[in-house]
């Protein structure tokens, strides 16, 4: 099948609501009528590859169940997150915090629960790495999108991606791209070795991860409804370890979502059970 232009073709509002309904049922992820212009940016060129000219058309295609990787391709373009390294600073010097604290004999755990393309597991195992020294630590990263996990495993960026990047950890954890890889960097391969990527859906029972010191889960929640959101940080909640801590976006906020979490800063929330490490 050849390309067939998707410059003339629009999405209808009964179509609209259909992917609306489609992506809640599969992520969780409510959209906006504000969203109908992002939905054909994502899905017109795959349309167009696939030679299919409506949008109700290629909805059919993913539900019908004859072919499960187009229905990831869809979620994948329909979730991407933009990301970059050391996003919202204070977080992760808390985490600094929080990991040179933690007790030496004991692997310090973390987990980027919706890593997009891995800038931030990335940027959290940097630090680790750094003040750890030679104590255990772990870090676990996954995404619904196999598409992003893809690129988040293969840890090559811009460079502009790692402007908040501290210096000392570009020289240190990086390497820069030279001739025709310049304008890139890649994340070095001990500092990549250390992070294990999976995919995970957060709106489903969530697999035996063990437990976690610390979840990051930023810029994820604001897409959910309130009973989506209750659920979402129930289950997380259950692999923090007492007095673990949960890492949320800057718009966002657990007040009325869950209980027993007590707010150690603005975004950050301490699962209670445990004596308070000082923010």
């Amino acid at each position: 099948m050849g390309d067939v232009p998707m410059d003339d073709v629009s999405i209808t509002d009964r179509e609209f609501q259909r992917y609306r309904k489609f992506l809640y049922d599969a992520a969780g992820i409510q959209l906006t009528d504000s969203k109908k212009p992002l939905v054909t940016s994502r899905l017109s060129r795959r349309l167009s590859a696939l030679g299919i000219r409506s949008y109700g058309a290629y909805l059919d295609l993913i539900q019908s169940g004859r072919d499960s990787g187009e229905r990831q391709t869809a979620i994948d373009l329909l979730t991407t997150n933009e990301t970059y390294f050391f996003r919202e600073s204070k977080h992760f010097d808390l985490l600094r915090d929080l990991a040179s604290r933690a007790p030496a004999g004991k692997s310090f755990r973390v987990w980027s629960a919706a890593c997009s393309s891995g800038e931030e597991p990335y940027s959290i195992a940097m630090v680790l790495a750094d003040v750890r020294g030679s104590s255990p630590w772990e870090v676990f990263a996954s995404d619904l999108s196999t598409r992003m996990l893809d690129r988040a495993r293969a840890a090559h960026y811009p460079m502009e991606r790692a402007t908040h990047v501290p210096r000392k950890y570009l020289e240190r954890f990086c390497l820069k791209g030279i001739d025709d890889q310049a304008g890139t960097l890649l994340v070095d391969a001990p500092v990549r070795g250390r992070v294990q990527f999976a995919q995970v859906n957060l709106m489903e029972p969530l697999p035996d991860l063990g437990r976690f010191d610390v979840v990051f889960l930023r810029n994820v929640l604001i897409y959910f409804d309130l009973e989506t959101k209750r659920g979402v940080v129930g289950r997380l909640s259950q692999v923090l370890t007492e007095g673990g801590h949960l890492f949320i976006g800057h718009s966002e906020a657990l007040h009325g979502i869950a209980e027993g979490f007590e707010t150690v800063m603005p975004t950050v929330y301490r699962r209670a059970g445990a004596a308070r490490v000082a923010a």
